[in-house]
């Protein structure tokens, strides 16, 4: 069984015991999120699609860590004007781990 569910504004499958890379959460570590935005539920042969959700679908998860992804380096350039920008960026993020999805 599985779940597409939206988190901030993007999409996962998320499946029992998966985990999760989303963006930053508020919470800390060990924390229980419920998500009730669950737009999409399939079950075997059964297959449930929200519109937009389910009313009556939820994933749970729980909090497993935070942290910061790899950095990545933003370079900005145009040719003979003398002009240059660079710089770098670290997205924050949470991991979660999910505990169970309620049909």
């Amino acid at each position: 069984m599985y779940a597409v569910v939206e988190i901030q504004g993007k999409q996962y499958k998320a499946e029992e015991g998966a985990l999760l890379k989303v963006d930053k959460l508020s919470g800390e570590k060990g924390d229980v999120v419920q998500f009730d935005t669950v737009l999409m539920l399939k079950d075997g042969d059964n297959s449930r699609i929200g519109q937009p959700y389910l009313k009556d679908a939820a994933v749970k998860g729980v909090v497993e860590e935070h942290g910061r992804d790899k950095k990545i380096t933003v370079l900005k350039f145009k040719r003979r004007k003398n002009y240059s920008r660079k710089y770098g960026h670290r997205q924050s993020y949470s991991m979660l781990r999910v505990r169970e999805i309620t049909r």
